[in-house]
């Protein structure tokens, strides 16, 4: 028996001789993302290109979830590691079934390439529906827990391997990304674009895909910053590193960087990239020929990929997830997580008392808008195929089977005219006869991953959003059913801020992001009260008149609830109920605290309304004396928690002694002697926020001392 046949050795071990067996040559052929298969060696053809960002995607039938910026708003990480372990089962359970039928293609593996934990700096990003918004604290509570779920908690092996992407400063401009250079200084990239990425190596993330741009200057597939010095040098990354799909490529074609496909290849492996999704590999032995790469340059990187390989089971006699099959795809239960999650993604953005709508007494209900009847808007991008949909049209009627339910599309999405051919408004007079008819309106707009998500093709959409408005047609609508006396329900699906213009005369706004095969209903249940909403805003919701930075600009200055200098239209961390919450009693263990030291912080929470609910309890830190610029405020715990009517209960928090520290303009973390405070509620402790919500935070402050 070989070394690399004996499962009681180290997977390290195993690697490496299973390497040692292979020619230079076929080490060469398991650098690209579809690996050949060396027969010889029992290496089956595996392809490492997979996603998994809110359920398996792109390979028939799975549970499709609430998109991830939809996840973030729950700010519940125990609840999305169970999503990824519901997803990890289905990937298991479909790379199981792929196995038997000997289909090896895009799609088909168990190395996903998920979660997306990119900072959501700017809203005209239309990538950031894949990230946790613009929180890095959040971003890597939930990312962390995406990577547990994924990555399972057998002591051996992997369930399904996790990545970490887009490595390290990547949130668009998508129409310029393959040629973009983002400049971030270092106190930025320490502050804000690094600390997620670095939260999934300690929680020891399988796989780090770079991006496409450079980053002050680099290009960050062949980086020797944040590959080598940062990545597997401070970090002690011990996974496999990816390249994004085609960017090698822009190397040579748009960076200029290098100048023939031989030296992008070579340049991306002298700096670690150990996995192309591309085809510029198809190089490496022309390189090696031409003395730009060494053989064991290539074979190292062959080693880590081999690593993840036997982490993952493939050359094991057994793994714990073998019977795992289609019985275990869609399930009741993962059906019942789904809606679960989709109820608390919601986030109920304003009532003026409209809501919950009372079924007694209605008798015609008219639900509008072009996305009131669609599957696409329930998706979001990267996304599976659902064994049932239901839209919002689909869900009111259900819920309300004795009243009269009338709809109209009333637009298209982006285009002036509905019908082919047609006219400006041409579902218009509909709109208002449905509106004067009904005893309520749910109008039912946003967009979807045809004009907002990746690089695209789409007219005069590109993926990212010229404004923070809607498209200009559906303004016209909401203008049209605002203007009228009927009550106006208006449920926008988006992955990303919107200023809603005319529709801030709507009597009550939801913000439902992509909802996921089941969002239909969890938007029914809400509007009818079936629960009270407790989703929050992971991103801020600004004006479209705010005076935000330039799209290309990466300084973080006047950029997020940490930096933001203006009032916006609604901030992170705020979302209404159907009750009220009251905050007392802040406590904290210690006064005094030395630097790195964590303090536990309880406070008491009473729902103090009528309604049982969840509530998310925020906890926030403010730095009362820094020396150098730090957040007017940051996120530093939350907790959910659900209380019947009348009920208290006291949250008990520890907050990490590294939250004391600060940045410095040289990227690196200091302790400075001095007061800060912390918060707790159900939002930032600013005016602002809680005049919005009609709750204060409570404080208590401790003291830093040196030793």
């Amino acid at each position: 028996m070989e070394k690399y046949q004996d499962e009681s050795l180290d997977f390290k071990t195993r690697a490496k001789d299973l390497v040692a067996h292979m020619t230079i040559e076929e080490c060469a052929s398991q650098m690209r993302y579809e690996a050949a298969k060396i027969e010889r060696l029992g290496i089956p053809y595996f392809n490492w290109w997979n996603e998994a960002l809110h359920g398996t995607a792109r390979s028939g039938m799975a549970t499709v979830f609430p998109q991830a910026i939809g996840m973030a708003a729950t700010f519940d990480d125990e609840l999305i590691e169970k999503v990824a372990d519901v997803a990890s089962t289905e990937g298991r359970a479909k790379y199981n079934t792929y196995q038997k039928y000997e289909e090896y293609g895009i799609y088909k593996g168990i190395t996903f390439w998920t979660p997306n934990v990119n900072i959501f700096r700017d809203p005209r990003w239309g990538r950031g529906q894949e990230t946790y918004g613009e929180d890095p604290y959040l971003t890597s509570r939930m990312g962390a827990a995406f990577v547990r779920g994924l990555q399972g908690k057998d002591e051996k092996y992997l369930k399904t391997a996790a990545c970490a992407k887009h490595f390290a400063v990547h949130s668009g401009p998508e129409k310029i990304r393959h040629e973009f250079d983002a400049q971030a200084s270092k106190k930025d990239m320490a502050e804000t674009y690094l600390p997620a990425f670095k939260a999934l190596v300690d929680e020891k993330v399988e796989g780090v895909m770079g991006a496409y741009n450079r980053t002050n200057g680099d290009p960050c597939c062949a980086h020797p910053y944040l590959m080598g010095e940062l990545l597997r040098g401070k970090w002690h990354f011990d996974g496999y590193f990816t390249s994004d799909c085609w960017a090698i490529a822009d190397f040579h074609l748009y960076h200029h960087v290098t100048d023939t496909p031989q030296e992008s290849a070579a340049l991306a492996v002298k700096n670690g990239c150990d996995l192309n999704c591309g085809k510029m590999y198809g190089y490496i032995l022309q390189a090696l020929q031409e003395g730009l790469i060494t053989e064991e340059e290539i074979r190292t990187c062959c080693e880590h990929l081999m690593t993840t390989r036997m982490r993952l089971g493939m050359f094991d006699e057994k793994t714990p997830w073998d019977d795992l099959g289609y019985d275990d795809v869609d399930t009741p239960q993962s059906r019942a997580l789904n809606l679960d999650v989709a109820r608390k993604t919601m986030v109920l953005l304003k009532n003026d008392g409209v809501l919950p709508l009372k079924k007694e007494g209605l008798k015609r209900i008219a639900v509008i808008g072009p996305n009131a009847d669609s599957v696409t808007a329930l998706n979001g991008n990267y996304h599976g195929t659902a064994n049932e949909y239901v839209t919002v049209l689909e869900a009111v009627r259900q819920a309300v089977p004795d009243v009269r339910v009338e709809y109209s599309r009333g637009c298209h999405l982006y285009k002036d005219n509905l019908e082919d051919p047609g006219y400006v408004g041409d579902g218009f007079a509909e709109v208002k006869a449905l509106t004067d008819r009904a005893d309520a309106v749910i109008l039912v707009v946003g967009m979807d991953e045809t004009i907002e998500g990746e690089e695209m093709g789409n007219g005069d959409f590109t993926g990212d959003k010229k404004d923070l408005l809607l498209p200009e047609v559906q303004r016209k609508l909401v203008r049209v059913v605002c203007e009228r006396n009927t009550p106006v329900i208006l449920v926008n699906m988006t992955g990303s801020a919107i200023d809603f213009a005319e529709g801030m005369q709507a009597d009550a706004i939801i913000q439902a992001w992509y909802p996921g095969a089941l969002g239909g209903r969890a938007v029914s249940d809400l509007i009818f009260g079936e629960y009270s909403p407790s989703g929050k805003l992971p991103v801020t919701f600004y004006k479209n008149d705010n005076h935000l930075p330039e799209f290309t600009d990466y300084s973080m200055d006047n950029r997020t609830y940490k930096f933001f200098k203006e009032t916006p239209l609604y901030p992170f961390g705020y979302g209404l109920g159907y009750t009220s919450f009251a905050y007392s009693d802040m406590k904290a263990d210690c006064e005094h605290i030395k630097a790195g030291d964590s303090v536990s912080v309880s406070v008491k929470v009473k729902n103090t309304g009528n309604v049982e609910s969840d509530e998310i309890v925020q906890c926030y830190i403010r730095d009362e004396e820094a020396s150098v610029r730090v957040p007017v405020h940051k996120l530093c715990q939350m907790k959910r928690v659900h209380l019947l009517p009348g009920e208290e209960t006291e949250v008990e928090f520890t907050v990490d002694g590294k939250q004391f520290a600060v940045i410095g303009d040289d990227g690196e973390a200091f302790y400075e002697s001095g007061s800060y405070t912390l918060f707790a509620g159900g939002s930032q402790p600013d005016e602002y926020s809680e005049s919005l919500t009609g709750s204060k935070c409570v404080s208590v402050k401790v003291s830093l001392v040196q030793e």
